[in-house]
């Protein structure tokens, strides 16, 4: 597996270290282990979770510009962990309300000692942090209209709302509300990944 997770690197412009292609690694076996009792994702094989989670979520690392970053209904923290983990400068908090999720996140950034992940246990509309965030996660989340009207009280005065996306859905863009705009959209290359991937920014208009 981690010959295949480094070949597949290889072929995006990503540059990962050792250490870093075996805390990804290690990240996809807690997930298979842990999934057959808490089903926390509908993809079974760890080859299949080397492209659908690992690779789906690094591809984005290039893109994030800041600090600090949320990601909103992470799951079993996706994109945040493997982000995290192509990042160790940079500060990631993990949302999402399901205690089991939660619990799991714990456990793989105590086991594979990831010092720059806060989970947290929370609906996102009523979660207050004390500071905001220079980018707003999600993948796989809810729509755009629904992720940037219950987080908008997430991002900085500079910060952007990024949405992981298969296909770039117009009609989802119509139905944002009117202080919020699109202000790029990323094509995203994942290595051996079927069907479009894209990366929408979005950020209050001023």
């Amino acid at each position: 597996m981690k010959q295949r997770l480094a070949q597949l690197i290889a072929q995006t412009d990503l540059v990962v270290s050792e250490q870093q292609i075996d805390q990804l690694i290690g990240y996809v076996a807690l997930l298979h282990k842990w999934n057959k009792a808490y089903n926390l994702t509908s993809v079974r094989d760890p080859h299949e979770m080397i492209v659908k989670h690992i690779m789906d979520s690094i591809v984005v690392s290039e893109h994030l510009e800041g600090d600090r970053f949320i990601d909103v209904g992470t799951g079993p923290g996706l994109p945040g962990i493997p982000l995290a983990i192509m990042n160790p400068d940079k500060s990631f908090t993990l949302l999402d309300s399901l205690g089991k999720r939660i619990r799991f996140i714990r456990q793989v950034i105590f086991e594979l000692k990831i010092t720059n992940v806060t989970p947290v246990q929370s609906r996102v509309e009523e979660f207050q942090p004390e500071m905001g965030f220079d980018g707003v996660l999600s993948r796989a989340f809810a729509s755009m209209n629904d992720m940037v009207s219950w987080c908008h009280h997430l991002p900085t005065d500079t910060g952007c709302f990024m949405a992981l996306k298969g296909q770039f859905d117009q009609q989802e863009v119509a139905e944002l509300p009117e202080w919020c705009s699109v202000t790029e959209v990323k094509s995203l290359h994942v290595p051996e990944l079927e069907g479009e991937r894209h990366l929408v920014i979005l950020t209050a208009k001023e």
